[in-house]
């Protein structure tokens, strides 16, 4: 009897070995499966982040060759970094905020008690500069022309302004 018990016993412990060995093997297959099934997801989910972020900045000076090339031109005896042009022309722009009648390039008059100032800046190329600005109730859009000028001073020309309906 003693023995007929022993030898069960070991059958048991030996059936629980072997389905604890497969239970545990089958879910780490289980679990690299869906490690590389999200690994595969986030990297379309990358790409396609990517490709939206390349469209968006199709229009930007940071981009756009061709607009680099009118401060860089071949035989220009001064160049204007791209990278430094940047945030001095968005910094002038945003530095008129600080007008007590508000940002004199948006175009609008002030409506009620507070003024219109630019929250973003977009500068597009080398010669348009598109913005949003709101005064807190009211929003809107407006393009700018902006000319670097021979000492490096940025000018600035309201092209056309936008209101959006309240």
């Amino acid at each position: 009897m003693k023995n007929s018990l022993l030898l069960y016993l070991i059958i048991i412990v030996l059936l629980l070995n072997v389905f604890t060995y497969m239970y545990f093997s089958k879910q780490l297959t289980f679990v690299k499966d869906k490690f590389a099934k999200t690994e595969v997801k986030l990297k379309k989910d990358l790409e396609a982040v990517n490709t939206k972020l390349v469209d968006a900045n199709y229009f930007s000076l940071k981009k756009n060759e061709n607009a680099q090339n009118y401060f860089n031109p071949d035989n220009a005896t001064k160049t204007i970094q791209v990278e430094m042009l940047i945030p001095v022309v968005t910094e002038k722009l945003m530095d008129l905020n600080a007008n007590p009648k508000g940002n004199p390039y948006i175009g609008q008059d002030q409506i009620g008690v507070n003024k219109f100032i630019i929250n973003k800046v977009r500068i597009l190329n080398h010669r348009w500069i598109i913005a949003d600005f709101s005064d807190g109730e009211y929003w809107g859009e407006v393009l700018i022309k902006y000319f670097v000028n021979e000492d490096e001073s940025v000018s600035f020309e309201t092209f056309q302004s936008l209101l959006y309906q309240k």
